[in-house]
């Protein structure tokens, strides 16, 4: 592993854009959305018979006062003129219909931010949505962002890593529904009549996944003692690198979930499979992204090895202790990783301290990699039930499971007269449990991953100063 360079020294690319959120009606949209969100039940509408509900005219003023907000903020940003006319049209349509399970359809296919990814262009969004990891519920959100697109990302992206979809964004500001740990906008998560054939983009808050990577890594080293190289600690002291950073690799990992031998519907939208199936599947997303990161350093690409660091730290420290253990895939990916670098020698945890072989880290992570593509590859031939078979072997060959599970018996320890979806009902919320390390890690942890809740580029650089 070499050095890492600042994005500054790829191009010289700015943020800017329209001062949305300094306008004084944003603080009234804001208000306003924030009024109806307690309003709604779990699908968006608003039952009027309910306890503590609102009067009709109340309601129909306050959404009122969203439309004359939106019209008000639209000239700002002419490039959502025509999402935020259709948008005006479902808030009006929602309120006529009597507040009924709201339809913003129409509106959704007028917003297409993947049409224009200038650097630094804003969007107001307003949507009745769940926000992943965030709010489960369909409440109405009002969020302010702005793209984040340096010239040599869009240049990869042309040449190299064709993913005309991806959306990097940041956050400006937004209602309650992203005060959460939620990193995501998507358009499966708002409330339509039905879902469009095919979704045509996808948005991640870079400036969110690179806070909080920065805070939990930061606080992971510290607890550890680790060693870090000057580039990498450069990675976890730098906001702004950390987020081009984070751009580079969620841009490859997104189009990963199409690319290679797969054995199944890629998101696996449609499917009913244990946990550990999609825990692979994003972990073999994080490995590629880490191998092209690898042969990017090699090609002299200054940000190659950021991305290297920023998936071993985020995937080693972060995965594994945040959020609840019920089918965590994303925490057992991360498991995964430190057991195979571990059992091949990559790191070692001995007298209190974590040391890392920066040298032997790469290969064995590609390694890594390599067994899962494997493992899809072979899957293409088999049977849904002895591919999930195969994959549990793959991950217990390296995690312990539950000594109570039933899986962990094999196939004559389950009622194999059943579809392969009502197996799944024998799977443990906690099949593979935290090791003795990542309990200890979890404590220690518990207080940094908890503060990172709602964070955002923009805070995570005031509490620094």
């Amino acid at each position: 592993m070499t050095e890492v360079l600042s994005p500054r020294a790829v191009d010289g690319s700015s943020m800017s854009g329209a001062d949305v959120t300094g306008h004084p009606q944003w603080a009234v949209l804001k208000q306003a959305v924030e009024a109806i969100r307690p309003w709604q039940l779990k699908d968006g509408s608003i039952d009027f018979d309910a306890e503590d509900a609102p009067g009709r005219d109340d309601a129909v003023r306050t959404v009122g006062r969203v439309m004359d907000a939106v019209g008000q903020l639209s000239p700002l940003l002419p490039h959502d003129a025509a999402y935020h006319r259709a948008l005006v049209a479902d808030l009006r349509r929602w309120s006529e219909g009597g507040f009924a399970v709201p339809d913003f359809l129409d509106s959704l296919l007028a917003f297409q931010p993947a049409a224009d990814r200038r650097d630094g262009l804003q969007h107001l969004v307003v949507f009745p949505m769940y926000t992943q990891n965030g709010n489960p519920d369909r409440n109405l959100e009002a969020v302010v962002l702005r793209v984040v697109w340096p010239q040599w990302l869009a240049e990869l992206e042309r040449t190299r890593y064709d993913n005309q979809l991806f959306v990097p964004i940041a956050f400006e500001d937004f209602t309650p529904g992203y005060d959460t740990n939620s990193a995501v906008l998507f358009p499966e998560t708002v409330a339509v009549r039905e879902a469009p054939e095919r979704w045509t983009w996808g948005a991640i808050f870079c400036d969110r996944e690179a806070a909080r990577f920065r805070a939990v890594t930061a606080a992971a080293v510290g607890t550890l003692g680790l060693d870090l190289p000057a580039g990498a600690a450069r990675l976890v002291e730098d906001q702004e690198l950390a987020e081009q950073t984070f751009v580079l690799w969620d841009m490859i990992h997104d189009r990963t979930h199409s690319h290679g031998d797969l054995p199944f519907d890629p998101f696996m939208i449609k499917q009913r499979a244990p946990f550990w199936m999609y825990g692979l599947e994003e972990l073999r997303c994080d490995l590629t992204s880490f191998r092209e990161a690898v042969t990017l350093e090699a090609e002299g690409h200054p940000m190659g090895l950021g991305v290297q660091y920023a998936i071993l730290f985020d995937r080693l420290f972060r995965f594994p202790v945040t959020g609840a253990r019920t089918r965590n895939y994303d925490g057992l990916g991360g498991q995964l990783l430190f057991a195979y670098l571990h059992k091949h020698d990559a790191v070692r945890w001995t007298d209190n301290t974590l040391r890392i072989d920066w040298e032997r880290a790469p290969r064995i992570t590609n390694q890594l990699c390599s067994e899962i593509e494997t493992l899809y590859r072979d899957g293409i031939d088999r049977p849904k039930l002895v591919h999930w078979f195969a994959a549990y072997d793959l991950v217990a060959k390296y995690l312990s499971p539950h000594p109570g599970s039933v899986w962990a018996k094999g196939p004559d320890a389950l009622d194999l007269t059943l579809p392969p979806r009502k197996l799944v009902d024998d799977v443990l919320p906690d099949e593979f449990p935290l090791s003795m390390f990542y309990e200890a890690l979890a404590k220690k942890l518990r207080e940094v991953i908890a503060s990172t809740k709602g964070i955002t580029g923009e805070s995570a650089l005031r509490s620094a100063a």
